[in-house]
This record gives structure tokens, sequence and C-alpha cells, in this order.
């Protein structure tokens, strides 16, 4: 007995030394990857790097504001979810943006770093409310960095946002771009649905087809479901990184700390839970289709959350100054990161030239 407890001491101690030993050549390699992101994502006097808490709605959210010159264009982007802020973001996210706009990233009303500041969602908060918080959010912008308009990008949930606001405010905007444009949510949802499916037949991908086929169609009655939906668009998306990779993008290239993540997620899971009903309603070409303001939408040709069809034709159905379509080609709904290379030549070639005259 002596014996089987002194070998069982050894090796708990030296499975207990070998845990320390890479928790701290974690903690290590983080502070590298730290310091050398910081570095090489620098920003010199004639930009701006920013981060705030600014009262929009009555309420601390969080704002990022980077830009290497500040005579660039100021190009706010509304994130996805809802829920899904941007605050995780490691600093090389939309860095080459920097070059030629000021971009500013938002946590909205109940999301990341603004849930963490200011709580969950109010009961009465409405998808209008939400909107109207992105237009005191423009409004902040013009003021703060002394623009007179500023360009606006929705993606998924944050075009819904960013319709409703250029469709209200389009004196703030130089132009509305879209991507994983949402349209009507009940349609284009069963859609993608079996457009997925198809496309886990033609991989043969068992797994994929019983996950699929249990789950069923939409509309999703909750989070889990519609997360079984979510993970195999992101599985079958050209370019999305796997779980290992965005594990190690959190762990050691993003700033964000324990806390950050838990209001991360405490974020998503109140955001989703209270917009749910919201999403499914969600019709934008009921609130109209003519717009005051330049209408572009850059989408994933392969797009298993918002497909191509029916963002087509919602293009095709706008009045407005100017407008787009542009598919892009081997992307997905996440192409503004997966392709962001190729996002911002889009940008560059339509929409920037609006915004310099």
């Amino acid at each position: 007995m002596r014996t089987i407890w002194k070998v069982t001491k050894v090796f708990v101690l030296s499975l207990l030394g070998l845990v320390l030993a890479l928790l701290g050549s974690g903690i290590a390699y983080r502070a590298y990857r730290q310091h050398e992101i910081a570095n090489t994502t620098a920003i010199d006097g004639n930009g701006i790097d920013e981060t705030l808490f600014a009262k929009i709605g009555g309420i601390d959210q969080w704002i990022s504001i980077r830009g290497q010159r500040r005579d660039n264009p100021v190009l706010l982007i509304l994130h996805g979810g809802p829920g899904f802020g941007l605050s995780p973001l490691p600093r090389t996210a939309f860095f080459d943006w920097t070059k030629d706009f000021t971009i500013v990233q938002w946590d909205q009303r109940g999301a990341a770093k603004t849930f963490g500041r200011s709580g969950p969602l109010d009961s009465i908060v409405t998808i209008e409310r939400m909107a109207l918080d992105g237009v005191e959010v423009a409004e902040f912008l013009r003021a703060k960095l002394r623009k007179p308009k500023i360009v606006l990008v929705g993606i998924s949930w944050g075009s819904t946002l960013g319709v409703r606001m250029a469709k209200a405010r389009p004196e703030l905007f130089y132009a509305y771009v879209g991507t994983g444009q949402a349209v009507n949510q009940r349609k284009y949802r069963r859609l993608a649905y079996e457009q997925l499916l198809a496309d886990a037949h033609t991989r043969n991908d068992r797994l994929a087809i019983q996950e699929l086929e249990a789950n069923g169609p939409p509309p999703y009655g909750s989070i889990a479901k519609a997360t079984v939906h979510t993970k195999w668009a992101n599985a079958y998306e050209p370019g999305h990184p796997p779980a290992r990779k965005l594990i190690s993008l959190v762990l050691f290239e993003s700033a964000a700390g324990l806390q950050d993540l838990r209001d991360y997620r405490r974020g998503v899971v109140n955001s989703q839970n209270h917009f749910r009903d919201t999403v499914e309603a969600t019709d934008l070409p009921a609130i109209g289709t003519d717009f005051a303001v330049p209408f572009f939408v850059f989408q994933g040709a392969m797009d298993r959350m918002t497909p191509v069809q029916p963002v087509q034709a919602y293009v095709e159905s706008i009045t407005a100054p100017l407008k787009r379509f542009v598919l892009i080609p081997n992307a997905g709904h996440n192409v503004m990161v997966t392709r962001s290379e190729e996002f911002l030549r889009l940008l560059m070639q339509y929409v920037r030239p609006l915004a310099i005259q």
C-alpha cells in the first residue's frame, strides 16, 4: 500500500507540475502575442486609436475608433447576432481597413462590453430602440470626429438595424452596405436549411445529415436548435476557421479577459432569447423599398444563413440614388471576415469615392 501511495503521489505531483508548466507557457505566449500584435497594429499620432463608453440611449455603450488618418471616411460596423459584440476581436481584425477608413466597432445594447457595463436588455427594448441607438452612435461619431456623414456596414442582424437606420435618417450616411443581408427570416431560413441539408448530402456527411434532420427546419424554438444550423453553416463556409483556430484566437490573440468572455457569453444568451421572436418576424421589404441613400449589398455566394436568391430579389426591388448587388464567389455568411481583402476592395471601388467628394 505504501508503494502504491508513493507512486500515486509522484504521478499526481508530476501531473500538477505539467499542468502548471503548460499554464505558465500559455500565459507567456499570450503576453508575447499581445505585445507583437500591439506593435504591428500601432497607429501613430496622425490617426486615432481610442476605446470608450459613450452615453447612447441613456446607457453606457462601448465603442472602438481606429484609423490611420483622421481625414479618412468613417465606417461604422453593425455586428451580427443579436448579441455578437465585436470587442473580443483581436486588434488585427480589420486593421488593413484602417489605412483607408476610420473603423468604428460598437457593442450594441445587451452585447459584450456593453452588457458588462450596463447589464442585460430591459424587457421593453425593441428592435426600433436598437436602431435608434445606432442613429445616436452615428450622431456621436459625426460630432466627435467632425464628419458630415459616415458609411454604414451591417452584417446579418446588424443589417436589419442598418436598413432601418438608413431608411429613417439618410442624411447621416454616405452609403449603406449590407452583407449576410437579412430580408425575411421566415422565408429565407427555411430555404437556407434546405440548401444546407443538400450540401450535407452532397458531401455524404452522415453526422451533419443526422443532426440537421433531427433538428428539423426553422423556425427554431430555442437557441440550441438555431445553433445546430449555425454550426454546420460555419463548418461548410469556405475560409471559416475551425474550432481549434477560434479557441487559439480567443486565448492568445484577443485582448479579452475572463470577465469579458463571461460578459460576451451572457450577452449572447440574453440577446438571443430577448429577440428570438423579433428575428423570426423580420420583414424588411415591409418597411419600404425607397431609400434616399446609396444602397449596396456584398454577399457571399455560398451563404447558408441568408441565401442569395431572396437577398438579390430584395435589392432588385429597391429604389435608391445608387445601388449594387455584388456576389463574392467561394464565400459565405461571414465574408466580411473570411474574405476581408476582397470586401475592402469592393468598399474602395464602390463606397469610398462617395465619401471623399
